[in-house]
């Protein structure tokens, strides 16, 4: 499993958990706090018609039957009191008043009730008792929410405990505000949930790139792809990249130097084995001819080594970048057409005729002028090398798919089959037709890192008939595209 799918379940667990824990708490608690408020009430309208009441008993004014004329009249009432969600169109009040024994002398609902005993009743005992009475009975036994709070208050006749009122409430609309709330309540929590998800989500991508980029950039390092150490944070992710790059730079450091000592040696070693042999003839008595022909390889063989050297230090700086640290907008048709010249002199020697033709009159491409200049002047150069005398070298530019395509076409022998697969390969070189001389083999080793650079590629192939087409090609951007057409 990934690290940002672990991360994003972890978090989801333990916010759900959390959540699912914290909702169903206040659930289980709303009930009771929406009859706290109510008892709240229950209890100052008890003690507010308590002292009423009280008033009258004092004054000798209690009357049953003009109260039950009160309350008959207050439930016969049509209205509708919109509530929230609750529609109120009747009075459910009910409320019984007992003298000082427990005996009832008026129950608003349950005339029958009058002259009975309540003194065991919860609410009235209590009161009596001088405590707060209160009690809660279920009006269907049946039905766990059909509760009816009792709310008491004593009644004081010359301040002294005359009796008790109670103040009856059904709790069944507490129970549609209960649905409402827990709706509503199920419905942010569901919101919070989805916008937790999402954060988390945003969250984990954020945490999680600079993970994938290092990844990324290991993947291709590993595939020996030139590239970038990614961007990457200060966190400790951005310090554990920093020393992975750290670490690669000194490893292949390391090895690079092993290589090149390695390679570098074994090429010099025939030139050097060849000039210290020529320069012991030469302490030799010998014919004037023989030290001029001695003395012709000594040069030849130094200008080998001086080449060899050149190229290895122009490989090397090519294959120790990493990415283009110098980008600029650049004619490729002037380039290409300065390295013609530049190249006319050594073909004029040998008769060769150099062809350039390209329908476009500006081909603006974002590159390295330098090193794409030595891609052409190696393309070239190899061309000519292996071109008979009076021959024709082909160079045509072409733009498609957002592609620059630089092709150069000889007429010379061709690659041989052995050699298709190691024309490629550092110091690997054939001989040039009519001569025994070879190059240094890093030619098109540097080509190749300049295609690799500028994100493209170089292939060599037989033409039909006879000579090689070589393909330069890297991309170039709509915005170059749009500025060659102009």
């Amino acid at each position: 499993m990934k690290l940002g799918t672990r991360i994003f379940l972890c978090y989801v667990a333990i916010f759900t958990i959390g959540c699912y824990y914290l909702i169903d708490h206040v659930l289980d608690d709303l009930r009771v706090r929406y009859l706290e408020g109510v008892e709240e009430t229950l209890v100052d309208q008890a003690n507010i018609m308590a002292s009423l009441v009280g008033i009258e008993m004092e004054n000798a004014k209690f009357d049953p039957k003009f109260l039950h004329k009160v309350f008959d009249e207050a439930c016969s009432r049509n209205f509708s009191a919109e509530i929230y969600n609750l529609t109120k169109s009747h009075v459910d009040l009910r409320i019984y008043v007992t003298d000082h024994m427990g005996k009832v002398l008026f129950d608003s609902k349950h005339i029958e009730n009058e002259g009975s005993n309540f003194s065991n009743w919860r609410d009235v005992n209590l009161t009596l008792k001088g405590l707060y009475g209160a009690r809660s009975t279920l009006g269907n036994p049946n039905d766990p929410f059909s509760s009816i709070l009792y709310i008491a208050a004593p009644i004081y006749v010359h301040q002294a405990l005359a009796g008790v009122l109670t103040v009856a409430k059904p709790t069944t609309n507490i129970n549609i505000f209960l649905k409402s709330a827990k709706m509503q309540l199920v419905k942010v929590g569901v919101i919070a949930i989805a916008s937790v998800l999402i954060f988390s989500l945003i969250i984990v991508i954020w945490l999680t790139s600079p993970v994938k980029r290092l990844t990324r950039y290991a993947h291709d390092v590993r595939n020996g792809k030139r590239v970038p150490l990614p961007r990457l944070d200060n966190s400790e992710i951005g310090e554990m990249g920093r020393a992975f790059e750290m670490m690669r730079e000194a490893l292949e450091g390391k090895k690079y130097v092993e290589k090149y000592v390695q390679t570098l040696t074994h090429e010099i070693k025939s030139p050097v084995s060849a000039i210290r042999g020529a320069a012991e003839l030469l302490e030799e008595d010998m014919p004037d001819n023989q030290r001029l022909r001695f003395l012709a390889n000594i040069r030849n063989e130094s200008s080998r080594i001086q080449d060899i050297i050149d190229r290895m230090l122009q490989l090397s700086a090519l294959e120790t970048k990493k990415y283009l640290q110098k980008k600029e907008l650049l004619d490729f048709k002037s380039l290409v057409l300065n390295v013609i010249e530049a190249m006319n002199p050594a073909a004029s020697q040998k008769g060769v005729q150099i062809d350039f033709a390209t329908s476009d009159a500006f081909l603006m491409v974002t590159g390295d002028s330098f090193w794409l200049s030595q891609a052409v002047t190696n393309l070239l150069k190899n061309a000519l090398e292996f071109s008979p005398d009076h021959e024709k070298i082909s160079l045509s530019v072409n733009i498609e798919n957002n592609k620059l395509i630089f092709s150069v076409k000889d007429n010379g022998p061709g690659i041989p089959d052995y050699a298709m697969d190691k024309i490629f390969n550092r110091f690997f070189s054939l001989r040039r037709p009519g001569s025994d001389n070879k190059s240094t083999g890093l030619g098109l080793n540097i080509v190749q890192e300049v295609a690799t650079l500028h994100k493209g590629s170089i292939q060599l192939k037989n033409r039909l008939n006879k000579g090689v087409e070589a393909l330069f090609t890297f991309y170039v951007g709509q915005k170059d595209r749009n500025l060659t057409n102009l």
